[in-house]
């Protein structure tokens, strides 16, 4: 079932979205029924259905990575929504973003606020997105390790958005991926904790399992 999580807010996971089987998200406050979608990957209409009869407010894109914007041109065929990214992946865009994500902005869906959490690593501008106990990682946190880097340096610095952004979050925080299952900041922690307990190569990047890496 779509619906993954619903109290006072609800999160919609749309998956298997497209050639990589990308998650699309809804996030909706209950009582007002605004919502936002969060990513444009192919199949962009079954998001847009999963939306239906909710006040549609925007899209927010957690990077620009091709297969998180793949359904842009046919989002923009088949909506006039606003779409908005963090400033450090807005080239990639195949149109202009209407407004940026930055660190800590707020959004709101009727009484239920959206916190922006600028992730770089990944991509230089990934964000995540907290809803109440609810994550949107993105790539930058899936269970077993952060998404794919393209050097050390990235790599160092998706471990530092990880520990200092993500980490910082309750533990029972449930963690909903830009692709595949959910995991929990807790459960993230605990493979984290047998990562740092092993020698480390200092060109680590690429795929990297917390505990098999």
């Amino acid at each position: 079932m779509p619906l993954v999580h619903d109290t006072h807010f609800q999160v919609y996971k749309v998956a298997g979205m497209g050639p990589y089987n990308n998650n699309g998200y809804v996030l909706a406050d209950r009582a007002s029924r605004e919502c936002y979608l969060v990513d444009a990957p192919a199949e962009i209409p079954r998001l847009l259905t999963e939306a239906s009869g909710m006040l549609v407010k925007g899209v927010l894109i957690t990077h620009t990575h091709p297969d998180h914007i793949a359904g842009y041109a046919d989002l923009m065929a088949l909506t006039e929504l606003p779409v908005a990214v963090h400033p450090a992946d807005a080239a990639r865009l195949p149109g202009p973003a209407v407004f940026g994500l930055n660190d800590g902005d707020v959004l709101q869906v009727g009484s239920t606020p959206i916190q922006v959490l600028h992730t770089p690593g990944h991509t230089p501008g990934g964000v995540c997105l907290l809803i109440g106990d609810c994550l949107i990682s993105g790539d930058t946190l899936f269970p077993g390790g952060p998404g794919y880097t393209r050097g050390p340096e990235a790599f160092e610095q998706v471990v530092r958005s990880i520990t200092e952004h993500l980490y910082a979050l309750d533990s029972a925080v449930k963690v909903f991926p830009g692709h595949g299952g959910d995991t929990t900041i807790g459960d993230s922690k605990i493979e984290y904790t047998v990562f740092t307990a092993k020698a480390r190569n200092a060109g680590l990047h690429g795929e990297v399992h917390w505990l098999t890496s």
